[in-house]
């Protein structure tokens, strides 16, 4: 089975690789400062703060392992680079709601980089599932876990 391609932005990559250093340089001495710490209070059985300790470890090294993962297999794309009337990864797309008329913007990023807070869907979402491969003026039928929605593509842009 072949590795499977990890889309990411150039943004996002850079987000990224910035947290697997922070997860690296700050967060593990943090962590074997405190397991360090806890073990001199003797008793190992007995001491959460020790098992607390382990635990964190634990946590923090399937994330860097998880992130060096996909780092390994990111496939960069430079959005600035992309055009087309049609919708596809990196599009930043411009919706209507059809049954609220309220206009709502996402990007369609890596899973990695989704935020829906800040306008980033992920690739793999409902939305951009329906949104993928759309024009300008089409609209796309979006099933929800509160029902189906109407969106109509108002407009989609590169940056």
């Amino acid at each position: 089975m072949a590795m499977e391609k990890v889309p990411m932005t150039a943004e996002g990559h850079e987000k990224v690789t910035a947290e697997l250093h922070r997860l690296k340089s700050e967060e593990r001495p943090r962590i074997i400062a405190a397991i360090s710490e806890a073990r001199a209070h003797g008793d190992l059985s007995e001491n959460a703060e020790y098992h607390a300790a382990k635990e964190q470890q634990g946590l923090n090294e399937a994330k860097v392992m998880e992130l060096e993962d996909k780092l390994s297999r990111a496939e960069v794309i430079d959005v600035s680079m992309m055009s087309g009337n049609t919708v596809k990864f990196g599009a930043t797309v411009s919706l209507l709601d059809e049954d609220t008329d309220q206009k709502v913007k996402y990007r369609i990023v890596g899973e990695l980089e989704a935020n829906v807070s800040e306008g980033k869907v992920s690739i793999a979402s409902p939305i951009a599932r329906a949104l993928i491969g759309k024009s300008k003026g089409e609209t796309a039928e979006v099933t929800t876990p509160k029902g189906s929605k109407s969106y109509e593509i108002i407009k989609i842009e590169w940056k």
